[in-house]
C-alpha cells in the first residue's frame, strides 16, 4: 500500500482507515449526548449547555420548525455568526430532514436573493439587524418564513443588557410582519413531539458556497455521511477526546468553521468555544480564559495574535494543537508564533494543511512530528490523492507539477443545480474511480508530502506566456520591506496581459518610485522575465474575501475598470 500511498509511513498512532457509521449528523450526535451528557458542549460569552441541555434545545428548535411546516426535502437559509442558534438550528433541521444552506450573515439583499432562489429556500434564520437585507431579498424569493433572533438571546446578564444599551441601540427596530417569527418566542413555546425524519446517510444535510471570487458562488452539496465521516478521520488524526475543547472563530457559512470547529468537536464530545466575530483581542483574551487545546486559522490570525499582548503574555500551556490553512504560512511567522508559544509553556507546532470546501475543508495536514517547508502535509485516513496532467486523467511523475486529484468520504456530491460543472469536476478515471479535479496545481514528493502551487484558475498570459501571480507573491514576500502581497493581470495591448503588484509596506512612508525599482529588481533576481511585475501600487491595506484571503478578484477588477 506505500507504493500507492507512500504517506502512511508517516502516520504513526492514526488508524489508516476507519469504519464510519451510516448515520445523520443528528443520530450522531444523540449518541455522542447520551455518551457525555454532562460534558459542556458549548460556551458562548460564559453561557453554556451541557451536551443533555444542547439536546434539549435541538429537540425544542425541531418541534418549533415542524410548527412551521418544515418537513423532509425543505431548505433553511441560516445566515448567523458563530453563534448557539445557528448551531443548534442546522441540527434541528437535520432531524426533519431539512437541508441547511449556510450563507455569509453580511451579505447584501441582491446577493441574498440569489441564495434563496439557487437553494430553494422557504424558511431561514438571521438576526433583527440583518431583517432589511432580508426583507428587500424576500420580495425576489419564494421564502415563506423568516426567523429571527438576537445576540443578546444567549449573552448572560450584564452582557445582554450592555449590549442592548450599546451595539443594540443601533439596531432598528422589526415592524411587524407576517412572515417573521422570532427565535426566542419559538424557543419557550410548547409543540408537539415530532419523530426523526427517515433520512439516509448519502442524503445531502448541508449546502456552502463557494467564495465567488472567480464567478457565480456555486452552492456544493455535503452529505449526512461527509460530515459524520470528517468528524471521525479528523479527531483520529489529533485523538480528539471528549477533554478538548477548540476556539471556534472561523464562521459557520465556512467549511473549517463548520466543519472543524463545530462539528468535528461536538462529534467528539468534546467542548467549542463559540466567537461570533473575529479580532485578535477577543481571541487572546479567550485563549487566556477558557484555555482551549486547539486553536485553528489563517495566516492573517496568526499574525495579529503574534502582535498581540495579551497572548503574547497568556499561559499556553493548555494547548496541543494550533493549525493554519487557506493560504501560505511563512516561516518566518510560523516559528515566531511557535517560539512564544514555547516561552509561555506550550510544547506544539503550527500544522499546516490543505482543503476546499468541495472536500468539506482540510483533507491533508502535516503530521505533528514532521515539518518540509512549503508542504502542505499529507491526506487523512481513508483520502486518496494524485497528481494528474492539467486537463487529462494522466498521472505525472512524483515530483512533477499537475493538478490534484482526491477521492474519498469527505468529498462532495455536486454542485446544486449545475450538472455540467459537476461533471466537469467529478470525472471517473481509468481506474473505474471518481475523482475531484481540485483546479490546484501540486506536487508531491517520493515520501507522499504534497506541496501546494497556484490555483488553475488563477494564471496571467502575458506575451503568451503563463505567469502564476502565487509564485510572484512568494518572491515579494520575501524583500524585507514587504508586509503583504498581491499580483493579479490587468489588459495590454502589447502583452495581452500585464503584471500588476499591489504592495503593503511595513513603513508605508518608503513607498515611492525609489522603491518601486528596488522591489522590481528584487524580482528580477528571481523570476524570468515575463513574470516580473511591470507596475506596483501600494496601498496601506488591501481588501479581503470573507474568509480572510486577499481579494485578488476585486484588485484585479478595480485595475480593469
Amino acid at each position: 500500500m506505500y507504493e500507492s500511498q507512500p504517506w502512511l509511513k508517516y502516520y504513526g498512532d492514526v488508524p489508516a482507515s476507519i469504519d464510519y457509521p451510516s448515520t445523520t449528523m443528528y443520530e450522531e450526535l444523540m449518541q455522542v449526548a447520551e455518551k457525555y451528557p454532562l460534558s459542556i458542549a458549548y460556551d458562548f460569552f460564559n453561557t453554556t449547555a451541557t451536551y443533555q441541555q444542547f439536546t434539549h434545545e435541538i429537540e425544542q428548535c425541531a418541534r418549533a420548525l415542524a410548527s412551521l411546516g418544515v418537513g423532509k426535502g425543505d431548505r433553511i437559509t441560516i445566515s448567523m455568526p458563530t453563534s448557539p442558534q445557528g448551531v443548534i438550528c442546522i441540527y434541528a433541521a437535520n432531524k426533519l430532514g431539512a437541508v441547511s444552506s449556510m450563507i455569509h450573515p453580511l451579505s447584501p439583499p441582491k446577493k441574498i436573493a440569489f441564495y434563496l432562489n439557487d437553494s430553494g429556500s422557504t424558511y431561514a434564520l438571521t438576526l433583527d439587524a440583518f431583517y432589511p437585507a432580508f426583507k428587500e431579498a424576500m420580495g425576489e424569493s419564494d421564502l415563506k418564513t423568516l426567523i429571527l433572533s438576537r445576540i443578546p438571546d444567549y449573552l448572560p446578564f450584564p452582557m445582554n443588557f450592555l449590549f442592548g444599551i450599546t451595539k443594540g441601540r443601533k439596531i432598528a427596530k422589526v415592524p411587524p410582519d407576517p412572515q417573521v417569527r422570532w427565535w426566542h418566542e419559538l424557543m419557550q413555546t410548547a409543540y408537539p413531539e415530532v419523530e426523526k425524519a427517515p433520512t439516509e446517510s448519502e442524503e445531502v444535510a448541508v449546502i456552502m458556497y463557494s467564495g465567488g471570487t472567480t464567478g457565480t458562488p456555486k452552492g456544493i452539496m455535503l452529505s449526512n455521511k461527509t460530515f459524520v465521516a470528517y468528524s471521525k478521520m479528523a479527531g483520529a488524526w489529533v485523538n480528539l477526546t471528549n477533554e478538548d475543547s477548540i476556539l471556534g472563530i472561523l464562521p459557520l457559512f465556512h467549511g473549517f468553521g463548520l466543519g472543524v470547529c463545530v462539528n468535528t468537536l461536538l462529534m467528539n464530545g468534546g467542548k467549542v468555544v463559540l466567537v461570533p466575530q473575529f479580532s485578535a483581542d477577543v481571541m487572546a483574551k479567550l485563549i487566556k480564559k477558557k484555555r482551549p487545546t486547539y486553536i485553528v486559522g489563517i495566516p492573517t490570525v496568526y499574525e495579529a495574535l503574534s502582535k498581540n499582548k495579551t497572548f503574547l503574555n497568556a499561559d499556553l500551556s493548555c494547548l496541543k494543537g494550533a493549525f493554519c490553512g487557506a493560504d501560505t504560512l511563512a516561516r518566518t511567522l510560523k516559528e515566531r508564533i511557535e517560539s512564544s508559544i514555547r516561552e509561555k509553556g506550550g510544547d506544539i507546532v503550527i500544522q499546516e494543511g490543505y482543503g476546499l470546501t468541495e472536500a468539506l475543508t482540510a483533507i491533508m495536514c502535516m503530521p505533528q512530528t514532521e515539518y518540509r517547508e512549503g508542504s502542505v502535509g499529507i491526506p487523512f485516513p481513508d483520502m486518496e490523492a494524485k497528481i494528474v496532467e492539467t486537463g487529462s486523467t494522466d498521472p505525472v511523475p512524483v515530483g512533477e507539477e499537475g493538478e490534484l486529484c482526491i477521492r474519498g468520504p469527505a468529498v462532495m456530491m455536486g454542485y446544486l443545480n449545475r450538472p455540467e460543472e459537476t461533471a466537469d469536476t467529478l470525472k471517473e478515471h481509468p481506474d473505474g474511480k471518481v475523482w475531484l479535479h481540485t483546479g490546484d496545481i501540486i506536487s508531491m514528493d517520493e515520501d507522499g508530502f504534497f506541496y501546494f502551487k497556484l490555483r488553475l484558475k488563477r494564471m496571467i498570459k502575458s506575451s503568451g506566456m503563463n505567469v502564476y501571480p502565487v509564485q510572484v507573491e512568494d518572491v515579494l514576500l520575501q524583500h524585507p520591506e514587504v508586509e503583504q502581497a498581491c499580483v493579479v493581470g490587468v489588459p495590454d495591448e502589447a502583452q495581452v496581459e500585464r503584471v500588476k503588484a499591489f504592495i503593503v509596506l511595513k513603513d508605508p512612508s518608503k513607498a515611492g518610485q525609489d522603491m518601486i525599482e528596488e522591489l522590481i529588481a528584487h524580482c528580477g533576481e528571481h523570476l524570468i522575465k515575463w513574470s516580473c511585475p511591470r507596475e506596483i501600487e501600494f496601498r496601506t491595506e488591501l481588501p479581503m474575501t470573507v474568509i480572510g484571503k486577499i481579494d485578488f478578484k476585486k484588485l484585479q477588477d478595480e485595475s480593469i475598470e
